[in-house]
């Protein structure tokens, strides 16, 4: 074969001395092929450096085998587990797993929808804390398959998996007031997002349950992000008094209240207690050791990935689905 010439199928079935419809039958594994037919055909592939062509099976088969995890911060640890739980179940089925950033305002997220449609991959995860009524109308019109983490169940918006993100807050809320502090600031994440609204909400409710009313000079947000957290939580140590313990948003907030809780020369937790939300693995390094909440990244790649492979199997799927899984307070030493 010349260097010019693509090997294609039909160049391994004339080689082989097979027919392309048996070449095609080794490749996909779907039908029976004899073992030594099987052995000449995988031999003559080798030979040739035949690779298929992905974009040719794809308009066969109406399938791209691709799915992509949309997110906001490639640098928060969370996602990087999200995408290897997604890649122990999608993998194995012949799926290439690819994670896609949109940072910044809506409009990129537009630029990167219409990017993965554009290229017709079979499933999207949307963890962009940006993500809006029009992105998910504009994949499920598409006729692509949608997996969001979190908001409301609805039917024209695909399935949901998600953690308890109100009963893990409520859970390390009352952790503190059980171990009686009482004046507890929180820096917290974007409002608008689903995580900050539904923590937040969390934060709240085990404040009422204890009989205390929550007070808003207490709450401060920002960015999911350590600057984030260290900008908020500069700002409630400035009160006076200030606050007895701070809990956070995320763990990278409270990395980033940490920071700030050094440079004014206070310590932790002998001055101010800090917890912190997703049990990201750099969590247990710190020094204190984070007291926080596991968020089960690994666990809802996974879940997502079973709801993918159930919509693009063929099998009858009526109506959306919820998945939601525990979380799990984990304390440390920095409460």
């Amino acid at each position: 074969m010349s260097k010019e010439h693509r090997v294609g199928i039909a160049d391994v079935a004339a080689t082989a001395g097979v027919s392309v419809t048996t070449v095609s039958h080794v490749l996909s594994g779907r039908r029976p092929v004899s073992d030594r037919t099987k052995a000449k055909v995988l031999r003559v592939i080798d030979e040739l450096g035949y690779r298929p062509d992905p974009s040719a099976r794809g308009l066969r088969t109406g399938r791209s085998e691709a799915v992509a995890l949309v997110v906001s911060d490639v640098t928060n640890p969370f996602y990087p587990l999200m995408a290897a739980g997604l890649q122990e179940v999608l993998q194995p089925e012949g799926f290439l797993i690819s994670v896609c950033v949109a940072q910044g305002t809506s409009h990129d997220l537009d630029t990167v929808i219409r990017h993965l449609l554009n290229r017709r991959v079979d499933g999207i995860v949307m963890a962009s804390l940006n993500a809006q009524e029009h992105h998910f109308n504009a994949i499920t019109a598409a006729g692509t398959a949608l997996v969001r983490l979190s908001g409301e169940l609805d039917p024209r918006f695909g399935d949901i998996v998600r953690a308890d993100d109100t009963g893990g807050m409520a859970d390390v809320v009352t952790h503190l007031l059980e171990r009686g502090y009482r004046r507890i600031g929180m820096v917290n994440g974007d409002p608008d997002s689903s995580p900050g609204r539904l923590r937040l909400a969390g934060y709240r409710r085990a404040l009422r349950d204890f009989g205390l009313e929550s007070d808003e000079n207490l709450i401060t947000t920002g960015p999911f992000t350590r600057a984030g957290g260290a900008r908020g939580a500069h700002r409630l140590l400035g009160m006076d008094p200030m606050p007895q313990a701070l809990v956070c948003g995320n763990d990278l907030m409270a990395v980033g209240a940490l920071d700030a809780i050094r440079e004014r020369g206070l310590s932790v937790p002998g001055d101010i207690a800090v917890t912190g939300y997703d049990d990201i693995e750099a969590a247990s390094l710190l020094s204190p050791r984070l007291t926080t909440v596991h968020n089960p990244a690994f666990e809802i790649g996974r879940a997502c990935a079973r709801l993918f492979l159930d919509r693009l199997s063929g099998s009858s799927v009526e109506g959306v689905r919820e998945v939601v899984l525990p979380q799990k307070l984990i304390v440390r030493e920095s409460t």
